[in-house]
């Protein structure tokens, strides 16, 4: 595993142990289709929730640009695509972004909620 993906990893497993401790139940990460990839899938009650997550131990600019409009675009997709699989249709949808930065054990977390929605593109 190289090191970006390695950085990835930990990324998702902070903001798993988050939503884990905020009574959210983890039903997939790293989720992928042919037209893209959810980090993390989890859900909580009638709340399912597709996470972006997006992790760097020292950011040059910052991580919010990293979640660029065709980007959310394909994980809407992707989301929908779930949605289907797995007969979710009857749940409260949302898309959230995790922004990282540090290290594993020394880290800074800016989490949005409802950080984009299906109606901004469709």
């Amino acid at each position: 595993m190289d090191k970006r993906s390695e950085l990835g990893k930990i990324g998702e497993d902070i903001t798993s142990k988050k939503l884990e401790r905020e009574g959210f139940c983890i039903l997939h990460k790293n989720y992928r289709k042919r037209s893209g990839e959810i980090d993390i899938i989890a859900q909580k009650e009638e709340i399912l929730i597709f996470v972006e997550v997006k992790m760097r131990r020292k950011p040059l600019f910052d991580l919010s640009y990293l979640i660029v409009p065709s980007k959310q675009k394909k994980i809407i997709t992707v989301a929908k695509e779930y949605i289907s699989r797995y007969d979710h249709s009857d749940k409260i949808c949302r898309f959230d972004v995790a922004l990282i930065e540090g290290t594993k054990d020394n880290h800074k977390m800016t989490y949005f909620e409802n950080a984009f929605t299906e109606a901004e593109y469709y």
